[in-house]
């Protein structure tokens, strides 16, 4: 793919997937449409054995961003960095086509592994802000990992996980469109149990009431 057809291609998906982008003249100033092409750059060297240079660019490119991508990530096409900053991905992560990160997310390793230490996101994946993904597992096709989630083991296609561990909450095997990804919109477990728990009290509540009017019954007769 010749540079300018790429170029071309960044900037489209970038203004399909933020609204705040009036023109395409401004997706040159974006943050996550410098450093996927210092990336893109770093990855060719990085491939060819030149770590030093590859590191070298990669590096230039997370300052100006405050976005961290190691080169020997591998990237696939449609990927999308809304804001950035915080932003790290790491050398072993895998990530597929059309993934949208948002700010503050970590593709990391748990520091107790050696070869395939970072996480593969499948394609269409969403994750949202401030989310940690850290080990050497699979994040399926069309999932979302919700904002401020800690995902330490792999996740089916179709999901959505939340909390911290994460958690999945939703699983309904039907397509996620890009078009439909929404990082505030997603199910809150501890809300769940918290009103279980309330059911059940109350539930508890009206039997031992009940016991306690028969046995004061009893007790008349």
């Amino acid at each position: 793919m010749g540079i300018i057809r790429y170029i071309k291609e960044e900037i489209e998906v970038i203004r399909e997937r933020d609204p705040a982008i009036k023109t395409g003249v401004e997706v040159l100033l974006y943050p996550s449409f410098k450093v996927i092409l210092h990336y893109r750059l770093a990855h060719k060297l990085y491939l060819s054995g030149h770590y030093f240079w590859a590191r070298w660019i990669s590096q230039r490119g997370a300052r100006k961003t405050g976005i961290e991508i190691h080169p020997g990530a591998t990237i696939g096409k449609g990927f999308f960095i809304d804001h950035g900053s915080g932003v790290i991905i790491g050398e072993t992560a895998i990530v597929g086509d059309n993934v949208t990160l948002y700010q503050g997310v970590t593709l990391g390793g748990t520091g107790k592994e050696h070869g395939k230490r970072h996480p593969t996101l499948k394609d269409n994946v969403m994750v949202s802000a401030g989310a940690k993904i850290l080990g050497s597992f699979t994040i399926g096709e069309n999932s979302k990992i919700g904002a401020g989630s800690v995902v330490l083991e792999e996740v089916p296609p179709n999901c959505t996980v939340v909390g911290v561990p994460g958690r999945i909450v939703k699983q309904d095997n039907i397509k996620i469109p890009r078009s439909d990804m929404d990082q505030i919109h997603l199910p809150d477990p501890v809300l769940s149990d918290l009103s279980q728990l309330r059911k059940e009290n109350m539930e508890l509540r009206e039997r031992l009431t009940r016991l306690e009017e028969k046995l004061d019954k009893g007790e008349e007769k």
